[in-house]
This record gives C-alpha cells, sequence and structure tokens, in this order.
C-alpha cells in the first residue's frame, strides 16, 4: 500500500497528499524570518558565493562513509534506513528544508535465492563436477561478504538449470552471434560466454536466444576496465584495478520502469501486467562471473539460475524548498540511493553530494537569508539499479504536472568517476547555464584553472558560434535523467568528475557494481581528499541556484541550432543520396531547420532587449515558458511504437551509425536493402515527416507568443 510520510513546520501537514499539493498549496512555515518577495527577485551573487564557500569537502567524505557503511540494495532494511536518514536532514530544525515525503511504489523486482544460490560449473561427460566458479566474491577487505551482500547475480534472468558446450560470443551482439554461425558453429543449446560492453546486458541474452542459446555467462574483460591489469598484485586492493573475482551486477531488463505498470504508477489500485507474460525479461537464464573464473571455463558448463521475481516496497524521498515568486515552476535535483552492494561510488558519492547541497541550502532557508525565486524538489530515487525505476514511476504519477511546471532537471548519480576533469552530459539549452558555473569556480588541479579551464583542456569540440568550447556529451539512459528527458521532454543535464581518457581506456571506473566499491576505495584510490567531489557539488550548486534564482531562465535555446544543423548536414552527407534514389527530398527538413535557426535567433534578440530595460513581471514570464516548454515539442508519443517511454525525436536510441536524426537514421538503415514502395520506406517517410513538423512546431513555440 502506497503511504507518504510528510514533514516540516506546516500545520495540517498530516493532510497533504502528493507532491502537487505540497507545491501548489504548501504555505511558507508560519513565524519564519524569510524576505519579501519582490517579483524582480533575480539570482543573488553574494549568495552564490556564500554556498561555493560554505559546501565543505570533509562534510561530503563524512556523509559518503554513513551511505556506505552497509549494503542497501533497493527495498531492503538498510535501503529503508537510508530513507529515514533523509528524512531525518531534511526535516532538521537548522538546516532542513520546507518538507520532505517519501512516496512509496510497489514494483516488481527479482532477487536471487538464498536457499539454492546460482551456481556455473564445469561438468564431465558422466555429469561429475570438475570447477565451479566462485559463488560470491574474494573477501579482500572484510566487506565483501555478510548476510547484507548480494552475491553476483543478473537482475530479471529467470530461473532454469541449462547445460551445454560453452562458445565464447565476444560481446554478445547479434552480429557477434552471426559470425559464429556463419563459421559453421552450432549453437543451438550451448552456453555463451560473453563479456560485457558493446551491447546492453538484456541484449546479450536477447540476441543468444535467437540462435538457439540455451544460457548465457557475462564476465568483466580486463582490457575493459583495467587496461589490461588482472594479477592479484595488480588490483584492489592494491590499486584500483577490478580483482580477479569482482563481479558486475546489473539489471537485465530490457526498459525502464516498474515491469508490470508501463505508463502508470505502481499504486496498488494501477492495473498489472500479468508477471509470466510481461515484456522485456532475458528469455533465457543468464549469470555474472568474475574473469578469473571466465578462463577457467571449457568444454560443457552447467549454469543454475534460481532468481526469483516479487514485489516489494520501494521508496523515493522528496525534499522540498517553496518559492518565494514563482512556487509553480519547478528545478528538480536528483540521484538514486539504492546500490547492488556497498556502492561508495555508485551512487552513494552522488547522494554524498546531495545531502551536502542540501544541508547549505537548507540553513540559509532556516536563517531566513535566502528562499530561491522557483520552488527546489530535492529527490533521492528508489531502486534504479533494477531499472530506473523510482524516478519512472514518479514521472508516471506527475506526468501532466512535471510536463507543465517543471524547468530542467539536475541528475548527479556517480558524482565523481575519478579525479581528473568534469564531465556534463545534457540537452543544447543547458549547455550555457553548466558553462557559466563552470567558469566561477576553480578546479581542484591544477591550481589557478578553473573548472572550465580544466575540462577544455580534456574534452572539447568546435563551435560556430562559440569558437573551442567543452563537450557536452548527449543523455542516453544510463540513469535517472532518462524518463525526463525522453517520456516529459523536460531540459536536463548530467553532471560529474570524470577520468583523463589519455590515461586509462577504461569503459567505467573498475569496481562498478561489485563489493569492491566501498568508501575505502573511494577515499584511497578515487579522489583522496574528496576535492572533486566538493567541486561537483560547488558546480551542480551553481547550476542549481542558476536555475532557481535567475529572473530570465539561464537556458540557451539558440545552441540547439547548432545540434539540428549539425543533424541535417550528417543526413545530408550520408542518406542524401540513398533518399534521392527513391525520390525523397530533404527540402523540408532543410527550411524547418532554417525557421528554427531564425525563430532562436529572434527569442535571444528579445531576451536581451528585456534584459535591458525594466520589464513587466508578465513579460518575463511569457519568455520563461517559451524557454522551458521548447524541448516538449521535440516530443512525439507515436514516433517510436516499438520503444517504451521513448518520444523524443532527437534523442531516442539510434542505431543506425550515422549521427543524426535518430528516427530518420534507424529508418533508412532498416529500408537499405527493400525494394522501392515498400513499408520500410514508407517508414522513411513518416519519419522525415515527424520531424518535419516537430521542427516547425519548435520554431512555433519560440515565435513571439501573440503570433498565433
Amino acid at each position: 500500500m502506497q503511504w507518504v510520510k510528510v514533514l516540516g513546520g506546516v500545520v495540517g501537514a498530516a493532510a497533504l497528499l502528493g507532491l502537487g499539493i505540497i507545491l501548489g498549496h504548501f504555505a511558507i512555515p508560519k513565524g519564519a524570518n524569510v524576505p519579501a518577495p519582490s517579483v524582480s527577485q533575480d539570482l543573488d551573487l553574494e549568495i552564490l558565493e556564500t554556498v561555493m564557500q560554505q559546501l565543505e569537502a570533509s562534510r561530503i567524505r563524512e556523509n559518503l562513509r554513513e551511505l556506505s557503511r552497509e549494503p542497501h540494495l533497493a527495498s531492503s532494511p538498510r535501503d529503508e534506513a537510508l530513507v529515514q536518514l533523509l528524512l531525518q536532514r531534511w526535516q532538521d530544525p537548522e538546516s532542513g528544508l520546507d518538507a520532505a515525503e517519501a512516496p512509496a511504489y510497489e514494483v516488481l523486482l527479482s532477487f536471487p535465492s538464498q536457499e539454492q544460490p546460482n551456481h556455473v560449473a564445469v561438468v564431465s561427460p558422466t555429469g561429475s563436477v570438475v570447477f565451479s566458479c566462485r559463488q560470491s566474491e574474494q573477501n579482500l577487505t572484510g566487506e565483501q561478504v555478510g548476510p547484507d551482500v548480494v552475491p553476483p547475480y543478473a537482475a530479471y534472468a529467470p530461473p532454469g538449470t541449462p547445460q551445454g558446450l560453452l562458445v565464447y560470443a565476444n560481446r554478445g551482439t547479434e552480429e557477434d552471434f552471426m559470425n559464429l554461425q556463419t563459421q559453421g558453429i552450432k549453437l543451438e543449446g550451448t552456453i555463451a560466454l560473453t563479456r560485457y560492453g558493446g551491447a546492453g546486458r538484456g541484449a546479450k541474452a536477447v540476441n543468444a536466444a535467437k540462435y538457439g542459446v540455451a544460457g548465457v555467462l557475462v564476465y568483466t574483460d580486463p582490457a575493459d576496465i583495467n587496461d589490461g591489469q588482472s594479477s592479484a598484485n595488480e588490483t584492489f586492493p592494491n590499486s584500483w584495478c577490478l580483482p580477479p573475482s569482482g563481479v558486475e551486477r546489473g539489471s537485465y531488463y530490457e526498459y525502464f520502469g516498474d515491469p508490470l505498470t508501463p505508463y502508470l504508477p505502481a499504486n496498488p489500485s494501477s492495473f498489472r501486467l500479468d508477471p509470466d507474460a510481461a515484456p522485456g525479461f532475458p528469455p533465457i537464464p543468464a549469470q555474472p562471473i568474475g574473469f578469473d573464473d571466465a578462463k577457467s571455463l571449457l568444454c560443457q558448463v552447467n549454469v543454475s539460475v534460481h532468481n526469483r521475481r516479487e514485489l516489494r516496497n520501494s521508496s523515493n524521498v522528496l525534499g522540498i524548498i517553496r518559492g518565494a515568486v514563482e512556487p509553480d515552476r519547478y528545478v528538480l535535483y536528483g540521484n538514486h540511493r539504492d546500490s547492488w552492494v556497498h556502492g561508495a561510488v555508485d551512487p552513494s558519492s552522488g547522494t554524498a553530494v546531495l545531502l551536502e547541497l542540501s544541508r547549505v541550502l537548507g540553513t540559509l532557508l532556516k536563517k531566513g537569508t535566502w528562499r530561491p525565486r522557483r520552488s527546489i524538489v530535492f529527490a533521492s530515487w528508489g531502486a534504479e539499479e533494477f531499472g530506473l525505476i523510482g524516478s519512472t514511476e514518479f514521472t508516471e504519477e506527475f506526468f501532466s504536472k512535471l510536463q507543465e511546471r517543471t524547468v530542467a532537471y539536475i541528475n548527479v548519480d556517480i558524482s565523481v568517476f575519478a579525479n581528473a576533469t568534469l564531465r556534463a552530459q545534457g540537452t543544447p539549452p543547458v549547455q550555457s547555464v553548466i558553462f557559466a558555473a563552470a567558469k566561477q569556480i576553480p578546479a581542484p588541479s591544477p591550481v589557478g584553472l578553473s573548472i572550465y579551464d580544466n575540462w577544455i583542456r580534456y574534452s572539447n569540440r568546435s563551435s560556430p558560434a562559440y569558437g573551442v568550447v567543452p563537450s557536452l556529451g548527449s543523455l542516453g539512459a544510463g540513469s535517472d535523467y532518462a524518463p525526463f528527458i525522453h517520456f516529459l521532454g523536460i531540459s536536463s543535464m548530467d553532471i560529474a568528475y570524470t577520468y583523463d581518457r589519455s590515461k586509462t581506456s577504461a569503459r567505467i571506473y573498475p569496481t562498478y557494481h561489485t563489493a569492491f566499491d566501498t568508501f575505502g576505495y573511494v577515499d584511497k584510490f578515487v579522489d583522496p581528499g574528496f576535492s572533486s567531489h566538493q567541486a561537483v557539488a560547488r558546480t551542480a550548486g551553481s547550476v542549481l541556484l542558476r536555475l532557481s534564482d535567475s529572473l530570465f531562465l539561464p537556458l540557451n535555446v539558440s545552441d540547439y541550432g547548432e545540434t539540428l544543423r549539425s543533424f541535417l548536414q550528417a543526413a545530408q552527407q550520408h542518406l542524401g543520396g540513398l533518399l534521392e534514389q527513391h525520390s525523397i527530398s530533404l527540402g523540408r527538413l532543410v527550411t524547418a531547420v532554417e525557421k528554427f535557426e531564425a525563430a532562436a535567433k529572434a527569442l535571444e534578440q528579445h531576451r536581451s532587449a528585456l534584459q535591458k530595460g525594466s520589464p513587466d513581471p508578465l513579460q518575463v514570464r511569457m519568455l520563461n515558458d517559451q524557454l522551458m516548454l521548447l524541448e516538449r515539442t521535440f516530443l512525439n508519443p507515436r514516433a517510436f511504437p516499438e520503444e517504451r517511454y521513448y518520444s523524443h525525436v532527437l534523442w531516442a536510441p539510434r542505431t543506425s551509425s550515422v549521427a543524426t536524426f535518430p528516427g530518420l537514421a534507424n529508418a533508412c538503415s532498416r529500408a537499405m536493402n527493400t525494394s522501392l514502395g515498400s513499408e520500410a520506406w514508407a517508414e522513411v517517410r513518416r519519419q522525415l515527416s515527424i520531424l518535419v513538423v516537430a521542427l516547425e512546431g519548435a520554431a512555433a513555440t519560440l515565435r513571439p507568443v501573440a503570433d498565433l
């Protein structure tokens, strides 16, 4: 049963149910010393500097020590204890927020059986066990064993005990299995050994099943994660590299959100799919293993998987600061709370930053020296590791309200992968506010450079408008920003510190999703001194204040023009000839891009004119709404019927190698070898029309609001 706990100094708070009521009708606590709001309230640079100075690395370190002290798998007792910790922090009389709540959803999760542990073994022709893989990781620091350390498993993989000859299938892509079949290798009834990367976890099992494979094993190759280091003396605890017994856990579910309630919040009254018929689960048993065991597997392999699926309550925790001038405009800042084991890097490095930032802002709030112009919502999402479940259920439950009122979503999941440079991903309009924040904050190293100047040394691109700038990555579906950008069309970003790519080829930090991702690992190898955590807190905090306090929203819609122009040029260069052969012209798309560029330029000129004068509050509000709502214009819920939640025509998954509009690129790739007039070519035309309509709608949104 769903339950909501509301905390804070509000009379009658127990009667408030849900985010909408809290933010729509929540009154500032009586007696609070709050500055009188002004409709012209703008970003206070002194407050911004105060926040930057008060964010302490030592406090972030202590937050992380507490958060990662015990394993906290979603819905576990320790996970629920952390829910209470967050609520306690956010109701603190000296540093708390206006209100906090912890709504729970009843969602389908997956766990290994304690009575029948998953097992992988090499067996002889007579069935006797020749070799058994480890069922747990080696206990190197005293933290890798215990009743709360979940053994390695593939979440949502079905139970089963397949046995067959072992076949090495590289990364488990469809091409890998096709190549094996082409070489005459019989795949029916085999066990496929694959390595992480190249294809999603669940996709490896889906691809394998198409070729009759009975079971899948997945291991982390030291060449992909450790720069080739694999011996015990070269790996943790002697370095940050993954030790030979390390096993990456993870969800093998194809979609995100609760598997049984797609597009509906997982409340008690919601319709649920039949668990046995719900799509997206791996079709065959799968199990992750360590690279040390992977070397030992030969011939006949038996895989015993005894995972079970069960409904569990998993909570989000929301902390709210009500806006003084525009309480109905929300800036969301979130990170997930659950981890596979201790989760010091993933996700607790992000939660440690979140707690420190909310402490500093809460202290200013309680002292009465600051209240944001717009409402701020801090979120600690539940069950992200199982498929972004908490954040997705939240967006499903408050779909209309969030679409109508949310300015932007800031995600800080893993705050520090490594300590070399900032890494930011986001939609183009957020580029300017991230750059502005990064230019004002000193980098942890080298001394004398700003975070921006350091960032540009490691990752940069040439911009037609700005020259050389840091590279802003695009958003896929790797964290809780996914439902906000793909489902709701909210301008989103993800902020972290990361590696020097010239020194490592690791696809992610080595102990990712293993029992070796501990506080000691972070403290010794990832960020000694926690200066990179502090840098992320300052950067994300500055972005948050700029979005919540600035009179004019610091979103630059003209920056979308560069992306659209780049996509258009790629389409013309790589797809133009093919399209011409089928009498398909890109002319309307060219015109639509030009219309967008002109409308964006005119809007920026309008903003500049308003900023130089004394604008009427309604003029400011209308302009800000245009900036806020632009991202929504790129949504088309019917554009990708084969995809769940993906409706953003610019950022949907792209299977084609051409870096252009995903729907058009994917449709062309599928139609390439089909006949003229086929359904595949009709889909190309449909995708082109969808794009043109979206871009023309975006341009219309940016034009003067009186122009109907």
